[in-house]
């Protein structure tokens, strides 16, 4: 027999033919999932029929390369649900003292939702001045102050909006409108995934209820769902449904797993456009490898007692916003990129939304994330990954200096001078940036708008908020939007 003849297959084809169509069908998504993972297809596409076709980073390993150099690969943020008030926390106003319980006579007539302005009120909590620094911080956060060195507080913050729904999606996505990315989308997209076998990026709600806006905050967006983030339950199982069927085998898991994706893939070359399908696919198959590394991350039985008291687990008032903390840091442990913790849910009282009594609300807030935030900076700095994770602390917007009434020590929303900070990788701490007028009602110096923050977060982890865009309905989609931003350099270290 000539050697060179084709050697049939059962199939009656040959060897060759064979694989050639095999290598066309289901066979080939582990090859091109190898060779997405290496950019091989960049070359071939233009980032407008990339990004109109859904494929920019459907791949868990996908990311754009750095503008910068940087040493920073994550981020928390410690999102401060209902709008902590500035000078009772990090924007000491002593000039308030000299006017407490006088009518408010400037130009700011009307608070939210058309509530009179009211009466002038003084901080109730004392300010001191902490580390090398003197940073001033008030006695709400005594054990954060421990770490005044590490924060960079911006004074001057303003937003858009006074509604709490509005200023939440503004905060998480650059836009009071839904239908953005949020800043953990564009953070997925960009620097793409480190471990394969969680999400990129996760959100943890507090128990009482999630912020007004709902999913939106950490939605995908107009970009591939693949991006949105993936909301965990810090205790038990993180996800519902996550484990199999005691009488289901791994083997006969796997099978129906391989079939879904084969009916999946078939439909999805009949309707390219369609990126939900796309992340459904890949969260198949996410969720498969997640019944073991997911349960393990939130298994913070596996940390000594003395960690888990580090960040108050043995305290009830804080072992909730603490188990969370803890389960961040575990997850940037392993490679997730950007997670999101939530302090406070619902509405009014169960959040930082002090309309009735904030001396009350503070205490309580303030009390329940104080210490988990300090073992957060701990735990971090021991660990070595302090230098590579940001973290950002604040609410959608801040309070008035002014109460809602006599006797009444409620505080109205402030989109126009409320605080945040910012710690970690790449940022100068022991600083305060910006300053608000002698009452603390508006920004006056160093202002910040939100978008401006989202582009030193960017900066901060590499990208040049001008250069890492998304193609999407005719334009390059940015997440600071189109009106001209700036990163805030003073951050910078």
């Amino acid at each position: 027999m000539n050697r060179f003849l084709p050697n049939p297959m059962p199939c009656g084809k040959s060897r060759r033919s064979f694989l050639w169509d095999v290598g066309g069908g289901f066979a080939s998504l582990g090859l091109v999932d190898l060779l997405s993972r290496d950019g091989f297809f960049d070359q071939f596409s233009t980032p407008l029929v990339a990004a109109e076709s859904g494929a920019l980073n459907t791949s868990p390993n996908g990311g754009r390369p750095l503008h910068f150099p940087v040493k920073a690969k994550h981020c928390i943020f410690l999102f401060m649900n209902g709008g902590p008030s500035q000078i009772d926390t990090f924007d000491p106003k002593p000039e308030l003292d000299k006017y407490d319980g006088k009518p408010y006579a400037g130009r700011q007539k009307f608070g939210s939702n058309s509530r009179p302005v009211g009466y002038l009120m003084k901080s109730p909590f004392e300010f001191r001045k902490h580390g090398a620094s003197g940073l001033e911080i008030s006695e709400l956060f005594p054990q954060t102050a421990r770490h005044a060195d590490d924060l960079c507080v911006l004074r001057a913050m303003y937003t858009d909006t006074a509604a709490h729904s509005s200023g939440c999606l503004q905060m998480n996505t650059g836009s009071p409108l839904t239908g953005r990315p949020s800043l953990g989308s564009w953070l997925n997209y960009g620097l793409g995934a480190l471990n394969e076998n969680l999400p990129n990026f996760v959100v943890m709600t507090d128990s009482r209820g999630g912020p007004i806006g709902g999913a939106p905050n950490w939605g995908a967006g107009y970009m591939p769902a693949s991006n949105q983030g993936t909301l965990f339950r810090s205790k038990g199982s993180p996800l519902l449904d996550l484990a199999s069927p005691d009488n289901v085998k791994p083997q006969t898991q796997r099978q129906s797993l391989d079939l879904l994706a084969k009916l999946n893939q078939e439909h999805a070359e009949r309707h390219p456009e369609q990126s939900e399908l796309a992340a459904r696919i890949l969260s198949y198959e996410l969720a498969y490898r997640m019944q073991t590394s997911a349960a393990e991350v939130v298994d913070i039985d596996r940390e000594s007692p003395t960690t888990q008291a580090m960040y108050g687990l043995d305290q009830p008032q804080t072992a909730e916003f603490g188990r969370k903390c803890l389960v961040a840091r575990r997850l940037i442990e392993q490679g997730v990129r950007f997670v999101q913790i939530y302090s406070g849910g619902g509405h009014i009282e169960a959040t930082w939304d002090g309309h009735n009594d904030c001396i009350t609300n503070h205490k309580t807030h303030a009390g329940e994330t104080d210490k988990p935030i300090a073992g957060l900076i701990a735990d971090l700095k021991q660990r070595g990954l302090w230098d590579e994770t940001i973290l950002v602390w604040g609410g959608e917007f801040g309070r008035t200096p002014t109460s809602e009434g006599i006797g009444k020590p409620g505080r109205d929303h402030n989109w126009l001078g409320f605080s945040m900070w910012l710690a970690g990788g790449g940022v100068k701490g022991g600083q305060a940036i910006g300053v608000t007028d002698e009452l603390g009602f508006e920004g006056v110096e160093d202002r910040a708008h939100v978008s401006d923050l989202h582009a030193t977060i960017l900066r901060l982890m590499g990208f040049d908020h001008r250069k890492l865009s998304y193609f999407y309905n005719g334009l390059d989609q940015k997440l600071t939007g189109v009106d001209e931003r700036h990163v805030i350099e003073k951050v910078i270290a």
